[in-house]
């Protein structure tokens, strides 16, 4: 699996996103990692809400729909995939636990090789009787991870480090940048034509898809704050995994459905969830900061 599989447009979006994680390690200390380290409470219960329960969500959500089946498949194959680097973005808005999100980020996608084939798995045989052999290309998800998450966060921790002063002053500023720069390449990805790297999906497609794909972005939510939340893991650690557990790697699941499994109803969900899980998340953290405003608001500051 190529650089060809990726269309001019996913690379511009990968290239904003390594951006944005620069700028958000700027607003990071080596010691914000090495509490999560000493403290892991937070990564174990994070992971386990990811692998586990969104899975189960979406397995329930499928099987009460009357989508098709590859639609209802890639919704399960939707929910297996990782938070990406979008769900740190606005996790950094937000001021939730930046370092947990890159950190589960991080680990959820090396995990996701070997959970991600066997979710699918179990969905193929589930609804066809049958299942597939797929191997996720190691080679390019490790870099993915490294080169669009893990190094650029780390050259804003050591820009940091050297040039504290000039990296608070460059926050500001580069968070509204930053936020133009992602709105922009995502309405593109929305709009363009699929032979450029747009959604190409049409109307009556959408339209049925999008309740359960709705569905399956509220439920992730809820599920991961909740999880933070019965586990006392604090308001600001909750609503950091439920972000996490919201806003998925589609790019992941376009790559699994449309270049593994050769089916690309199975990308639409995928498709129908990327135009509007940023959007969602972004109220989902108004609405959560609103109602929990005098314990949560004093927390995020911290």
């Amino acid at each position: 699996m190529g650089l060809g599989f990726y269309s001019f447009i996913d690379i511009i979006i990968s290239c904003v996103l390594a951006f944005i994680m620069f700028g958000i390690g700027l607003s990071l200390t080596p010691q914000n990692f090495r509490d999560i380290a000493i403290h892991p409470k937070s990564i174990i219960i994070g992971l386990s809400a990811q692998m586990i329960a969104l899975p189960l969500i979406a397995f329930l959500i499928a099987n009460i729909s009357n989508l098709p089946i590859p639609y209802k498949i890639g919704l399960i194959l939707l929910a297996s995939c990782p938070g990406g680097t979008t769900a740190g973005f606005i996790t950094y808005l937000f001021k939730g636990n930046v370092a947990l999100a890159i950190t589960l980020t991080a680990i959820n996608s090396i995990l996701t090789l070997v959970s991600i084939p066997f979710i699918t798995n179990l969905a193929l045989q589930y609804y066809y009787g049958k299942g597939t052999i797929i191997h996720l290309p190691f080679f390019e998800t490790v870099v993915q991870i490294f080169v669009v998450t893990i190094v650029p966060a780390a050259l804003g921790v050591i820009y940091k480090y050297f040039n504290p002063a000039t990296a608070v002053k460059l926050q500001k500023p580069l968070k509204y940048i930053l936020i133009i720069a992602l709105a922009v390449v995502f309405i593109v990805k929305i709009f363009a034509s699929q032979k450029s790297g747009g959604t190409g999906i049409t109307w009556d497609e959408f339209r049925e898809i999008l309740p359960w794909a709705l569905g399956l972005n509220i439920a992730c939510a809820l599920a991961g704050y909740l999880t933070g939340a019965i586990t006392k893991l604090g308001s600001r650690n909750s609503y950091t995994i439920s972000i996490e557990a919201a806003v998925h790697n589609t790019t992941l699941a376009f790559l699994i459905a449309g270049a593994l499994l050769q089916n690309q109803d199975m990308v639409k969900p995928s498709l129908v969830y990327s135009m509007f899980s940023f959007w969602t998340a972004l109220l989902f953290s108004l609405a959560v900061k609103k109602i929990n405003k005098s314990r949560m608001t004093e927390e995020f500051n911290d």
